[in-house]
Formats: structure tokens, C-alpha cells, sequence
């Protein structure tokens, strides 16, 4: 049965690499590994690489009701005060591998992460200092992070605009971002979670308002990724891994912070996503990365496979149709077979060509984490599904 093939997964493949990495000398997890499994012990740690790492421990040692996974998630908790600004606020983007500001930039896309992470562990362990952070960050995203048109990128640490190359890509420099808000929803759904408050449920729905009347193109069929300061979509380009996973997750914060007859539009707009993304990217072999300017990217990155699941079970969820649940099977034997790892001691791959091979990429870096694959595993054990799936 799928569900205990994915939990015995993640128990038994991804959280002991991750468990591996933890620094016992200078705190938190390391920061690089490369493909050969090579630890880069002196490299710097990034905030949301370890802001993932409390998420994913604190999650999984609450929904797998296992205490002995907190001890990492306290670890990564303790060392995410190294990212904290006491004096303008905020989380920086990455430190060195002792806990010394390196990367200064405020970019929002972090700063949701660390709520994130803080939720996931005040539903933990209910610490009331880990709350007023979590909280301490909303507020400072929702004072200093955003404008009257919405949120911002890449900040200075004195929270002055900064140019955003770190969530651009394709020859574009975006003032504004789809992948920011998502994840901005994301981490407010998480902490609305924890504890409800009117204000994040307020920016809360306000967010999601914007992804329906802005960020969703109903004509293309996908979500549009970077913008112009006014909101103007300025690359064509459609990527098949979010909008897969935002047709889960959009969905998942619309449940969070709205109500009845409101939940109808962002369900059409949530199975459009997944519909489209799969008729157009779901292959026998995988999800395709992208397509910019009609060009199709063929790489397997290892989170849109993820994704890609927790779409599926979205589908089957919404639908009750069950080719939704034998795409999820024909997927995750794909992901067994080629996207994870087989050498012991190991994990996923980071990026594969359309054939399976590697193209060599870390195994752990600033944005490859535990928090994709340990996502997909931790809800699929949740999950209603088949028996005979």
C-alpha cells in the first residue's frame, strides 16, 4: 500500500540522511554536500535550508507521534536564532558555518520560511517564545516586506530594496514573484494552524485573493511566475512543478482561512492548475521542469517530482476519480526507481536529464532539502486513499 511504502521512505531513507548532517560542534546542519556524498563542513548555512530542516523534523516527529525525531527539530530551532537581525529585524539569508552573518539580504521568500518552521514547531511543542517569533516575523513581513500592491523580493538588511536575482531566472530580473506569494500563503496557513489570529487570517486571505485575481492566468491555464513592480507578467513561461504544487497548496491555504461558497472559485482554479500542468508535463517518466517562450525543459528535478504526487492526491481528493490515484502510483514508482538515490546512505538526486542521468548537482545545498520529498511523504501518510493503491 502506497501509504506505508512512502512513510517507510521517509523513516527509513530521507530523514536518516538528514539526520546525519546535523552539526554537533557549531550547530544547525551543514550546508553542502556534493554528489560523490562529499561534506563541505565550512560552508556557509542558508536560513531557508535550515528553516525546512525545523519544519520537516517538527513535523515528522508530530504526525509520526516519534519523540526522538524532536531532538533535531530542537537543534535546527536553536540555531535559527543565528539568522535573527536584533537590530532591524528579520532573518538574514545565510550565516557561516560557526552562526556570523554572512548573505545580509532580507528577502521575503525567507522570512516566510522561518514562520514556517516556527509554526511546525510551536504545533510541536508549544514553546510560547517560539509563537511571539513566529508572530514577531509575520509582522515584519507584513510592515517592512510589502507595499500597497503586495509583496516584495530581495531586501538590504535595513530592509531598503534590493535587486531580486536570487528568485529570478531566465534572463529576467522580477520585481515581484509568484513562487514569494506561494510560499508567503504557505507559512501563514502553517501559523493560522498553530494559532489562529484574525490578522494573519486577514493577509491570509488577501494573498489568496491575489493569486486568484492576479497571479492565475484562466486563459494560459497556469499561474504566471515573475512580474513587473505593477504586477505585469514579463516572461512567457509556464513551470509545471508549481503549479502542480500549487494546486494543492493554494487549495490548502484557501481551506485554512476561508469558508463554504468562498472555497468555489479557488477549487476551479486549483484543479485547472493540476489538470493542466499534468496534461501538459506528466510524461511515463516524470514531471517536465518547464516551458519559456514554447521551449520545453526536460530536467527531473527531484521536488517538482515530489509535487507532483501531493497534486495527484489533490486530484483524487477533489474528484474521486481514480486515474488520479494510478498517476500517484505510476509516479511514485518512477521517483523509487530513478529520482531516489540507490547508493546507501544517500537521499534523492538533485536534477536528472529526461534519460536518468545525473547532472551532478548537490545533494545538499541552500535550496536542496528535506522539505519536498518529507512534505509528500508526511501528507501521504495522512492522506484517505485506496486500500489498493
Amino acid at each position: 500500500m502506497l501509504k506505508s511504502e512512502v512513510r517507510a521512505h521517509l523513516e527509513q531513507k530521507i530523514l536518516p540522511f538528514w539526520e546525519k548532517l546535523k552539526d554537533e560542534k557549531r550547530g544547525g546542519f551543514y550546508g553542502y554536500m556534493d554528489e560523490d556524498l562529499r561534506l563541505r563542513k565550512d560552508a556557509d548555512k542558508g536560513c531557508i535550508l535550515n528553516s525546512r530542516i525545523l519544519w520537516t523534523f517538527s513535523a515528522a516527529s508530530r504526525v509520526l507521534r516519534r519523540e526522538d525525531l524532536r531532538e533535531y527539530a530542537d537543534h535546527a530551532y536553536d540555531f535559527l536564532s543565528r539568522f535573527e537581525d536584533p537590530v532591524n529585524g528579520g532573518v538574514f539569508w545565510s550565516v557561516t558555518c560557526d552562526g556570523k552573518p554572512s548573505d545580509t539580504t532580507k528577502h521575503t521568500y525567507c522570512q516566510a520560511f522561518a514562520v514556517y518552521g516556527l509554526a511546525a514547531y510551536y504545533r510541536l511543542t508549544g514553546k510560547e517564545e517560539t509563537l511571539e517569533k513566529a508572530m514577531a516575523l509575520f509582522r515584519t513581513i507584513e510592515t517592512k516586506c510589502r507595499d500597497e500592491k503586495g509583496y516584495l523580493e530581495a531586501l538590504k538588511a535595513d530592509f531598503t530594496p534590493e535587486s531580486n536575482e536570487k528568485l529570478s531566472e531566465n534572463g529576467v530580473m522580477a520585481s515581484r514573484t509568484m513562487n514569494t506569494l506561494l510560499h508567503v500563503l504557505e507559512a501563514y496557513a502553517e501559523l493560522q494552524r498553530a494559532c489562529p489570529s484574525e490578522a494573519v487570517r486577514k493577509a491570509g486571505r488577501e494573498g489568496m485573493e491575489q493569486a486568484l485575481a492576479t497571479v492565475y492566468n484562466p486563459e494560459k491555464r497556469r499561474m504566471e511566475v515573475f512580474f513587473d513592480n505593477d504586477f505585469r507578467p514579463i516572461l512567457d513561461m509556464q513551470s509545471y512543478g508549481h503549479d502542480i504544487e500549487g494546486s494543492w497548496l493554494l487549495y490548502d491555504a484557501a481551506e485554512t482561512f476561508m469558508d463554504g461558497d468562498e472555497l468555489e472559485p479557488y477549487r476551479r482554479m486549483c484543479l485547472d492548475l493540476l489538470e493542466s500542468s499534468t496534461e501538459r508535463a506528466f510524461t511515463d517518466h516524470g514531471l517536465n521542469y518547464e516551458i519559456v517562450a514554447g521551449k520545453v525543459n526536460t530536467i527531473r528535478a527531484w521536488w517538482p517530482q515530489a509535487e507532483t504526487m501531493l497534486g495527484f492526491e489533490f486530484g483524487w481528493r477533489m474528484t474521486g476519480d481514480r486515474s488520479w490515484t494510478e498517476r500517484m502510483r505510476a509516479q511514485w514508482d518512477y521517483i523509487r526507481r530513478v529520482t531516489v538515490d540507490p547508493r546507501e546512505g544517500s537521499e534523492w538526486f538533485n536534477e536528472l536529464r529526461e534519460d536518468g542521468t545525473s547532472l551532478g548537482k548537490p545533494m545538499v545545498e541552500e535550496w536542496k532539502c528535506p522539505y519536498h520529498n518529507g512534505r509528500m511523504c508526511l501528507r501521504l501518510t495522512e492522506a484517505e486513499l485506496p486500500e489498493d493503491v
